[in-house]
């Protein structure tokens, strides 16, 4: 029976996706910044630069860049991310930039609006554009901030981050009681649950 070995090309192409996500965010965070736009990184790449100040063992590669910004900057983050060689798409209630003319949804650059809900279902906005740190390379939320959008959103992603960064010591039991009832009760299964 003839094998096929997959190792080398799957390594191959495992670094290149996990490059071309830092360059991407790279790319746009200078671009905002040599405008003059206020962001703040968020997302799995919010994720993985906390967990990375903890356990660099621990960080989780993602697929697509999302950025903070208020909606009253849109107008100049498309002129800076398109100088940068984006293409500034909105389709289905996303606001997003494509990474050049045949970039895809997934790896796109992916825009939350600061103090609006991402969905009209979730009980709390997103942060305010203040609730950032600098970071070595860009701006970044703020652990507290990412923790309440993580709750917020709660989708399967959502939980996987929110149990890594509850596994490396970042977040713990002690948070719950600054938390709203709904998001300490959600922090609260999670660490009831630690296997899910």
């Amino acid at each position: 029976m003839a094998t096929t070995d997959y190792g080398s090309v799957s390594w191959e192409r495992m670094i290149g996706a996990v490059e071309k996500v830092r360059q991407r965010l790279l790319r746009a965070t200078a671009a905002l910044e040599q405008a003059g736009v206020p962001y703040a990184v968020i997302g799995g790449n919010a994720v993985a630069a906390w967990v990375s100040t903890i356990d660099e063992a621990a960080v989780r590669n993602t697929a697509d860049v999302d950025l903070l910004l208020n909606r009253a900057d849109l107008p100049a983050a498309i002129v800076a991310l398109e100088s940068a060689g984006f293409f500034h798409r909105h389709a289905a209630d996303v606001t997003m930039f494509l990474d050049g003319p045949e970039g895809k949804f997934r790896d796109a650059v992916h825009v939350i609006f600061a103090n609006e809900k991402v969905r009209q279902e979730y009980s709390a906005t997103a942060p305010s554009i203040d609730e950032r740190i600098r970071d070595k390379s860009f701006d970044l939320v703020s652990l507290d901030a990412l923790v309440r959008m993580k709750l917020t959103s709660f989708r399967d992603k959502d939980r996987t981050h929110l149990r890594d960064m509850l596994e490396v010591g970042l977040i713990d039991s002690s948070w719950i009681s600054h938390l709203s009832p709904e998001l300490g009760g959600r922090l609260q299964e999670l660490i009831d649950t630690p296997d899910g």
